[in-house]
């Protein structure tokens, strides 16, 4: 699908039938790069995609920075089925979860915070 501001199509190494991908027209490689106005398009794409397929369970992927498991480089989402609970298909994850305390959770909030607050971004 080619409509407005990005392109739509089934991705051509799927991980489940249906695995498709949602592309912003505008050429950047990594999402904070890539103006408001495309990302406000890209979800609702995506969710016509997962509703269109009758998705009950699914991913929305976006990588940025080859050690973040971009591939390619250009913005882009990936909608990826999830049609059985083993990995044979669809989105495999590891989540290793850290364990910090709740004083260092407040200290990076904080931090965090001053910094959206300073830049203009809260």
């Amino acid at each position: 699908m080619k409509r407005g501001i990005r392109f739509s199509f089934l991705d051509i190494g799927p991980l489940a039938k249906g695995h498709a991908l949602v592309i912003p027209k505008d050429h950047t490689v990594k999402m904070h790069e890539l103006p408001d106005e495309y990302l406000a398009d890209v979800m609702p794409i995506a969710k016509k995609i997962a509703l269109a397929q009758g998705l009950d369970n699914y991913n929305i992927l976006q990588n940025n920075g080859r050690i973040a498991h971009q591939q390619v480089d250009h913005v882009h989402f990936h909608v990826i089925p999830k049609p059985t609970a083993d990995d044979s298909e669809g989105l495999v994850i590891s989540w290793p979860a850290k364990n910090p305390t709740m004083d260092e959770l407040k200290a990076y909030h904080a931090e965090l915070v001053a910094k959206l607050e300073g830049s203009g971004k809260l």
